[in-house]
């Protein structure tokens, strides 16, 4: 997975019921709406003004990231281009492969971030480290 490119990730518009009377509602379904079942899912809320999250990339992972609730840049980094997206409507998610750096970015007050990931949390599973992820991208190999 580290020969990914940030070009292998996109906005999928995921489905949007409407209803005058109720409001709106969107699914996601394992395997149909998102190209990989679901393992785990966490959501991201109260980051305070200024401050970034994630930074780290994924061995194995994918991930759709939703904003069910504000918004918030994502910037995505393979190791020779990076693309930035804003997400900003629950009814979109950004597909996030294996292999790319990522950063969140400028969360807007009340702001949710909705991640639903294909593998349950392992650490072995993250890089942490800028240095090493370029590295691991080059290569393959990630020294300690």
């Amino acid at each position: 997975m580290r020969k990914t490119k940030v070009y292998d990730c996109t906005m999928i518009e995921l489905d949007k019921h409407h209803s005058d009377r109720k409001g709106n509602i969107t699914v996601v379904e394992n395997n149909d709406t998102i190209p990989f079942g679901i393992k785990r899912t966490y959501y991201l809320y109260d980051v305070p003004g200024g401050e970034s999250r994630g930074g780290h990339a994924h061995k194995e992972l994918s991930q759709l990231i939703i904003a069910a609730s504000g918004s918030f840049t994502v910037t995505l980094d393979d190791g020779n281009v990076k693309r930035t997206f804003l997400l900003n409507r629950p009814y979109q998610g950004l597909y996030i492969v294996p292999g790319i750096w990522r950063t969140l970015d400028d969360f807007s007050s009340g702001a949710v971030c909705l991640v639903l990931a294909s593998h349950g949390y392992d650490e072995k599973d993250y890089i942490r480290d800028y240095h090493k992820f370029i590295e691991y991208k080059n290569d393959g190999e990630i020294t300690f």
